[in-house]
């Protein structure tokens, strides 16, 4: 199935715009009204009623409790083992009805907020704590006849997780700095990032197939789904905010294990012409070889420095432990020259914030979403088990792997989405692209020579 029709979009988002807020009850006297959307974290958790809409849980639309594999290793930040996927068939209708029931809290008056600095914890007494209630009562985390209460007891505890892990934020149970940020944000800017993240979905005509993957870049994660339901979820570092990660539709075709990285100009430019500047063993140490035309290397020393003339040789890293593609990458042929791949900085991935790259997306414990991608049609294992990929670096040879059907793979931008069960997610907007801006963002810098051909994928 692929989305499409844009005609059809463009007539939901007129309906979900903004604009409309000024006028309450357009929506409501309208016979073609979108149906109200649960918004809950699960769906068994309670589901009180807010602003007039019908919050109760969609049992029919959730999805079974299968569970996600680990497989993350220390050192890495928790991550979501909910088996339901950022990206499906249903995340555009079902984003575009979450839109309309924040349209209708907004129209209510939105929610309450806790004053700045607000620290509160299970045991926690006083009428903050009846405050904190309310707010998660008006998105369906807690029950509605449960919100006068002022202690903070097991059933709220219950409640802030659940609000953290629609969220994406660690699960605490408690209300600190993040999570009291995420409470205060108005309904009306998390009716804005749903309208925005449909709007983005506008143009796609992704091709979901048996297995393909899912990178959300707001929530820094890679999602391997196979028949519907997240098998294999990876925590990612993204691009940064001066070098975005893009948007992108395309197919995986190979892995590459112990690959080499070719420095684009950008980078030469920006990062390798001011560290040898610094240090003229620089290139030495990150065994890096400078290459001209013919393929022949050129002595470091041989170049003035001074200048941005290294911009016309080739600038390229062996494969290793220190390279900065790491020792795997995800080869998936696209107009931007991003990839996924692994990076000798592992640290990075126990950070709550992941967004350190310059475009490419890293990927923890990429050798277990290797073995996945390169099993056969028939989901086995085959010649690339796990223990061979291991072995196949540990040689230090460089070897292209194609898969034997590629996987379609979409990097997605989603600030607001809702799944089947009627869940609704909410990730910070780190590019700012919800909210429309004078100045464009710059053009995302990558990390390898563009990839040979540009293609757009075909339909599988």
């Amino acid at each position: 199935m692929t989305y499409g029709n844009a005609q059809r979009l463009c007539l939901g988002l007129a309906l979900l715009s903004c604009s409309t807020l000024s006028n309450p009850g357009a929506f409501a006297a309208s016979e073609n009204a979108p149906p109200t959307v649960p918004v809950q974290a699960s769906p068994s958790s309670p589901a009180p009623s807010a602003a007039g809409a019908s919050l109760r849980p969609n049992a029919a639309a959730a999805a079974p409790a299968k569970p996600v594999a680990k497989t993350a290793p220390a050192p890495v930040v928790s991550i979501s083992q909910d088996p339901r996927p950022t990206l499906d068939a249903g995340t555009f209708i079902n984003t575009m009805r979450a839109a309309w029931t924040y349209k209708r809290i907004t129209e209510a008056g939105g929610w309450p907020t806790l004053p700045a600095g607000t620290v509160l914890k299970a045991g926690d007494k006083g009428p903050l704590v009846a405050t904190l209630r309310q707010r998660l009562a008006s998105e369906g985390d807690l029950s509605a006849d449960l919100t006068t209460s002022l202690v903070f007891d097991a059933e709220l505890t219950s409640s802030v997780k659940r609000f953290q892990a629609r969220y994406g934020l660690p699960e605490s149970g408690a209300v600190r700095a993040r999570t009291l940020e995420a409470l205060n944000v108005p309904a009306l800017t998390r009716h804005r990032q749903l309208t925005a993240s449909a709007q983005r979905l506008a143009a796609s005509t992704f091709s979901f197939g048996d297995r393909y993957v899912v990178v959300n870049i707001p929530s820094a994660a890679v999602e391997a789904v196979e028949r519907g339901q997240v098998v294999r979820r990876f925590v990612a570092i993204a691009g940064k905010v001066d070098r975005p990660s893009p948007t992108v539709e395309t197919r995986i075709t190979a892995v590459n294990l112990n690959p080499t990285w070719t420095v684009p100009v950008p980078l030469i430019k920006k990062d390798i012409i001011p560290h040898v500047r610094k240090d003229p063993a620089y290139l030495e140490k990150m065994k890096i070889r400078i290459l001209d035309a013919k393929g022949q290397e050129i002595d470091p020393k041989t170049l003035d420095w001074s200048t941005q003339n290294a911009v016309n040789y080739t600038l390229r890293q062996d494969p290793g432990a220190i390279n900065s593609l790491g020792q795997i990458r995800i080869d998936m042929p696209n107009k931007h020259a991003v990839y996924m791949h692994d990076t000798p900085k592992k640290q990075l991935f126990a950070q709550d914030v992941r967004f350190h790259s310059s475009g490419c997306v890293r990927v923890a414990d990429v050798a277990d979403f290797a073995e996945w991608l390169l099993r056969g049609t028939n989901g086995q294992a085959g010649p690339w088990a796990r223990e061979a990929i291991d072995a196949a670096i540990a040689s230090a040879a460089r070897q292209d792997v194609r898969l034997e059907k590629p996987v379609p793979v979409a990097w997605v931008y989603l600030t607001g989405y809702a799944t089947a069960d009627g869940a609704v997610h909410f990730r910070d907007d780190v590019y700012g692209l919800d909210m429309p801006k004078s100045d464009p963002l710059p053009e995302p810098e990558v990390v390898d020579v563009p990839v040979t051909a540009s293609i757009k994928p075909k339909r599988l």
